[in-house]
């Protein structure tokens, strides 16, 4: 079996210097990093940790989608939108884009194995014009997806599809429509029920961020020709990693540790670099888990922490001619994860003959996958010479599989360094108080007392504007 592999050596005290970290340090930290892992052991499956079960319990449900996504192709459906925010759209876009074709949605319809794809999730008059401009809405199924049923991002593009949709199709709109919200709550669900869209449901116990792995982001995967079975799988063989109680033998227990171990030395960034186009979209759906699951005013216990570590996204090699002089000799206060594929899945050879200039010709002969890989080592080493904190994940090839066991692995240890701060990696009240002022800005019922707190905000002064 395939499996990924963390390698951390640029994380000690041997590579890097004084800087980094001792065995000493894993030595003190494995008491309570254990105890992390026998909370996540002791509360799998349960309250919100519902996705831990999702990669054993949705036999059925792979089958619906499946046989959905199957009628979908068979109907001659051309676009699949999804409306969605946040993890409702991140990780839709990260699988799609580390298993498809790069240029999936420019391929001829007879070289795609699904309908195009795109992802709206984001609410800019222009880009919902854009949309609109390119596709014709009687030939795309739209999926609308929000646990809670009240996202107003996500209802606003409902509402402006579902009336193009019923002036282009009368009767016939709902066809077009697929739900993907909680099974029993919220006002999507209500929706769809009553106006006979197709619905599938998100499980109890499963935030946004951490619903890849269940109809959220496995119906957008089967309609474009993903092996969701194979993606379950990976997820299910990471998490069987997961439950060991050796941090030594458990990635996720030892990258929870050495998070923890570098947030307390003043590494308060977490930049995420891919050395594959195909994996730059992960460094976006971890930037939320990471980012909103430890990003806390207080602990559990109700103690103002100001807690977490600030995700940054980069992309090798494009970012070496960006970020990484900054990387390299600015503060020390990053962890610099390298994302790295053993075997590509396609070559692309240097061709031999030169142009007589030696600063070009000594790539003859040698392939992109060869360049990216050395400026890859190159890059952990310069960083590592300068005494920068940098681990690598390697994936031996990308696939189904190999991703389900990435993004699991992120899950795991999220969680586990949620617990090990002391602080809810499942809550996010922050994001909660600006909804809130939303609703109130734009009259909603219910929000009057939010509504007279802005009204009594300090005003700006002018003479603070230029």
């Amino acid at each position: 079996m395939e499996r990924l592999q963390l390698d951390f050596n640029n994380m000690m005290q041997g590579q890097i210097g004084p800087h980094g970290l001792t065995d000493g340090d894993l030595a003190a930290i494995a008491p309570r990093v254990l105890a992390a892992q026998r909370t996540f052991m002791e509360q799998r499956g349960q309250g919100m940790m519902g996705w831990t079960s999702l990669p054993y319990e949705q036999g059925a449900v792979v089958e619906e989608i499946l046989a959905y996504a199957q009628d979908i192709r068979a109907r001659g459906i051309r676009n699949f939108v999804v409306l969605g925010i946040g993890g409702s759209s991140l990780g839709p876009i990260a699988v799609h884009q580390a298993l498809n074709h790069l240029h999936y949605n420019e391929l001829p319809d007879e070289k795609r194995p699904g309908p195009r794809l795109y992802v709206e999730d984001n609410i800019d008059p222009e880009r919902m014009r854009a949309l609109m401009d390119i596709i014709d809405v009687r030939e795309t199924v739209f999926n609308v997806i929000s646990k809670s049923g009240n996202t107003s991002e996500t209802t606003s593009q409902f509402l402006i599809i579902r009336h193009a949709l019923k002036e282009a199709l009368g009767q016939d709109y709902a066809s077009h429509i697929v739900c993907t919200t909680s099974r029993d709550s919220g006002s999507l669900v209500k929706i769809a029920r009553a106006e006979g869209f197709r619905l599938f449901a998100i499980p109890d116990g499963v935030g946004g961020r951490f619903s890849e792995t269940c109809p959220v982001g496995l119906l957008p995967a089967a309609v474009c020709g993903i092996d969701i079975a194979s993606l379950l799988a990976g997820a299910a063989d990471m998490d069987k990693r997961c439950q060991q109680q050796d941090m030594h033998q458990n990635p996720a227990m030892m990258a929870a540790a050495l998070s923890v171990l570098s947030m307390e030395k003043g590494m308060n960034i977490s930049v995420m670099m891919p050395y594959a186009d195909s994996l730059r979209y992960v460094a976006d759906w971890y930037a939320q888990l990471w980012g909103e699951s430890l990003g806390k005013l207080k602990d559990t216990r109700g103690n103002i922490v100001r807690a977490g570590q600030t995700p940054v996204k980069s992309l090798g090699v494009t970012d070496q001619h960006s970020q990484l002089q900054l990387y390299a000799e600015g503060p020390q206060d990053k962890v610099i994860t390298f994302l790295a594929v053993g075997d590509y899945r396609t070559g692309m050879p240097i061709p031999k003959d030169g142009v007589g200039i030696e600063s070009t010709d000594f790539l003859c002969g040698h392939s992109l996958e060869e360049l990216i890989q050395a400026e890859r080592k190159a890059t952990a080493y310069a960083l590592t010479r300068a005494g920068q904190m940098n681990m690598t994940i390697t994936l031996p090839t990308l696939n189904a599989h190999t991703l389900g066991q990435l993004l699991y692995y992120f899950q795991v240890q999220t969680a586990l360094t949620g617990f090990m701060l002391g602080v809810d990696p499942f809550d996010q009240p922050g994001v909660e108080n600006s909804k809130n002022a939303t609703y109130a800005m734009l009259g909603r019922a219910g929000y009057d007392d939010k509504r007279r707190e802005l009204e009594q905000a300090p005003k700006a002064e002018e003479k603070y504007r230029i």
